[in-house]
């Protein structure tokens, strides 16, 4: 009858509990239509010089939407990562517990089969030795035996409180595991609304700026295609170097929201592709490339260094490459190409400068 209640009492105070249910978690959300959104009518410009700054403001703005748009997929594909790595830690622990409970149980029959051998063998013990055994040798290696025995049954227990214990901790991890897998999930679906929405956003500021372009005047239009030649700036040696000369290659390619070449780009994927053929890896995006290298003073720029605009870290809006003698090497934005310019040519709000490689 002890042997009964035992048995029961060990089971319900060891039992790891079911695994749990996983819900199906899948690493490409779905997308969404975005909310409509409203345009602004530009008024016509009376002169020359006002198309020029409503072409100029349009740019940009657009160049800002752009901005907006790369970083929502820069983080989308974060979130992405996130998802995965979650979804890969939640196979963990599911497998982690299954393994634990196949082993919990086969400690826990050991167990139950111990209970009820000591209780029906109870009379078995060392006294039971020394009245049955022979002689005082004969006592020790019966009361050796018994020892074995015991040390045999809490090596078992020993296993048992470990599967149990292997168990609960593959649950925790699981359910972390899938709290994470889930807010990433969420997030990745609301930066891919995000993305559609500002694409959306983009395409409408685009043809602003395409309409202010074809509002200016021969001369002007000409103005904003660069004067200089590439040939005459001559790359330093090392990895900058090769960034600048790989950038100068690109001068007269078309400017396209989101290109990073080979046949277009626009200012982020300019430079990223740039170094990217130096062998440095940069996001596509100003804002996410300022926040890499070291910052340089405007007063000790050297050629490859990168230099960006806006009023804020989180309000950049564009990037470029200093070559040297006070010139970039910059995608300006839409209707002009690839082009080299003085430092205020490329905004008239320089934010900061950072160095990318020291060489």
């Amino acid at each position: 009858m002890a042997s009964q209640r035992l048995k029961r009492t060990m089971r319900g105070a060891l039992t790891a509990g079911a695994v749990m249910a996983i819900v199906s978690l899948s690493p490409t959300p779905a997308l969404a239509d975005p909310p409509a959104s409203g345009t602004t009518t530009q008024p016509a410009p009376k002169t020359a010089s006002e198309a020029m700054k409503q072409y100029q403001a349009l740019s940009k703005q657009a160049e800002t939407v752009n901005e907006d748009l790369l970083k929502a997929k820069d983080d989308l594909k974060h979130k992405q990562t996130d998802l995965q790595r979650a979804n890969s830690d939640l196979a963990k622990a599911k497998t982690m517990v299954k393994d634990a409970g196949t082993r919990e149980n086969e400690f826990r029959d050991q167990v139950d089969q111990l209970a009820g051998a000591s209780f029906e063998g109870a009379r078995f013990n060392q006294l039971s030795a020394l009245f049955t055994g022979t002689n005082a040798q004969d006592f020790l290696d019966r009361a050796s035996a018994l020892n074995i025995l015991a040390s045999g049954n809490a090596k078992v227990l020993e296993g048992l409180q470990s599967a149990v214990n292997e168990a609960q901790q593959g649950q925790t991890l699981a359910a972390d595991a899938q709290r994470r897998a889930a807010t990433a999930k969420t997030t990745a679906q609301n930066l891919v609304n995000q993305i559609q929405q500002k694409k959306t956003d983009l395409e409408k500021q685009a043809n602003k700026v395409r309409e202010a372009y074809n509002k200016l005047s021969g001369a002007d239009r000409d103005s904003l295609n660069g004067n200089y030649d590439p040939t005459l700036f001559i790359a330093p040696p090392g990895t900058a170097g090769k960034a600048m000369q790989e950038a100068l290659a690109q001068v007269g390619k078309p400017y396209v929201w989101g290109a990073a070449g080979p046949n277009s780009f626009d200012c982020s994927g300019l430079t990223m592709w740039a170094y990217g053929h130096a062998g440095i890896s940069l996001p596509h995006s100003s804002r996410a490339q300022y926040q890499m290298g070291v910052p340089v003073s405007r007063d000790a720029l050297q050629p490859g260094d990168l230099l960006f605009f806006g009023s804020s870290a989180s309000s950049i809006h564009h990037v470029a490459m200093y070559i040297g003698d006070g010139k970039v090497v910059h995608a300006a934005t839409s209707g002009q190409p690839v082009k080299i310019s003085p430092v205020e040519g490329a905004g008239s709000d320089y934010f900061g400068a950072k160095r990318i490689v020291s060489s």
